[in-house]
């Protein structure tokens, strides 16, 4: 793709830069051009006096003179500087007098200057493969000479809300029913990283959502399924998927909420099973899913973010047995990052409220408050 198009793209190869960024040292102000050691002593009270010898702005062509000793050179910010100087001093310390300028200031060697291929330096590594294109590296890849990127393919995902009770955003509600959030929030993930979507809402039947499978595999190279990842007598996916052939790698995991995801390929394409309750299909989704699209895509960091923040509040699990997943803000108390638990909001608001979540690990009761723990950023 071209630069400009390749923004939150994820890079497929490790890209060295091509040119020196600056291509020549390069004065960071405006000032004069010298040789450090001619201004050593400069000071308001003894200032040095060299001879001026011309202006250089930014994008001339350097010159190829050499500054001779007792001579100066005005430069403009980016301006190159003429061989032989090692150092800018800022206009605000210097003064005209006729066809000498006036120093009232030192400037040690390397002041004001920016060292050729400092920014960029050509065969530097400038980004790995797998890493993702932020307006921060595009600018980079510019610098370092680079204008078109191989880039890996966005994955089509298919999302598959099954249920009778399920009903898309935008239809009317019978009671007794429900609107689809499930497939709306991932949907919205999937958006977030630019991943084209195919949506559809399948009633709890065997042969509907054997052909709904089907298509969806056909059309996407990534399936999800929200709902009917357990045994019920209307948890209807597994069996489906079997009747299909598919080569399941694991159903259920020791997590909470989320234990019922399953993972497995049908006809090449992978293919996550995620339960239907609104946390267990959030959390199975975040844990085992999102990492999984997110190495399909090319990411080599495919799992969420990490940071440390102490513990507002003493979390306690459920069952030492498995993996407990809970979710909270972390924002700033003190100076410290302090991860707040979200425990009195239904459980959508604690869905949309969170910006982070902490694993209280398989084998552990709790975590007691004021400790620092490792927790994963959403936002």
């Amino acid at each position: 793709v071209a630069l400009v198009d390749a923004l939150d793209r994820v890079g497929a190869r490790q890209l060295v830069a091509e040119v020196n960024s600056p291509s020549v040292d390069a004065a960071l102000k405006d000032g004069y051009a010298v040789i450090s050691a001619e201004v050593a002593t400069a000071t308001a009270g003894r200032p040095v006096r060299l001879a001026l010898r011309g202006v250089a702005a930014a994008g001339d062509h350097p010159s190829r003179e050499r500054l001779a000793p007792g001579t100066t050179v005005r430069v403009l910010t980016g301006a190159a500087l003429p061989d032989g100087a090692d150092a800018v001093v800022a206009g605000e310390f210097a003064g005209v007098d006729g066809h000498e300028v006036v120093f009232t200031h030192f400037a040690e060697p390397g002041r004001n200057v920016l060292v050729r291929g400092s920014d960029v330096a050509r065969g530097a590594v400038v980004v790995g493969a797998g890493c993702p294109l932020g307006p921060g590296r595009i600018g980079l890849l510019a610098a370092a000479g680079h204008h078109g990127l191989v880039v890996f393919r966005r994955p089509t995902v298919g999302i598959l809300a099954t249920g009778d009770e399920v009903v898309a955003p935008g239809e009317p509600l019978p009671e007794g029913k429900l609107y689809a959030s499930n497939m709306a929030a991932l949907g919205a993930w999937c958006r977030r990283f630019h991943w084209p979507t195919h949506l559809r809402i399948v009633r709890d039947d065997p042969d509907a959502l054997l052909e709904a499978l089907q298509s969806m595999v056909e059309q996407a190279d990534v399936v999800l399924t929200s709902g009917g990842a357990w045994t019920g007598d209307r948890d209807l996916v597994i069996r489906t998927l079997e009747r299909l052939g598919w080569r399941q790698v694991f159903h259920r995991i020791r997590m909470g909420p989320g234990k019922a995801v399953g993972f497995g390929v049908l006809a090449g394409k992978p293919i996550f099973v995620l339960p239907g309750g609104p946390p267990s299909n959030w959390m199975a989704f975040l844990q085992i899913a999102l990492p999984g699209l997110r190495k399909l895509a090319g990411w080599s960091r495919p799992d969420l973010p990490m940071a440390a923040a102490r513990l507002a509040q003493t979390v306690r699990g459920r069952d030492p047995s498995w993996t407990q997943f809970i979710t909270g803000v972390v924002g700033c108390h003190g100076g410290d990052p302090l991860f707040e638990p979200l425990r009195h909001l239904s459980r959508l608001h604690s869905m949309a409220e969170a910006n982070a979540i902490l694993a209280l690990p398989e084998g552990r009761a709790q975590i007691a408050a004021g400790e620092w723990v490792t927790v994963q950023l959403l936002a």
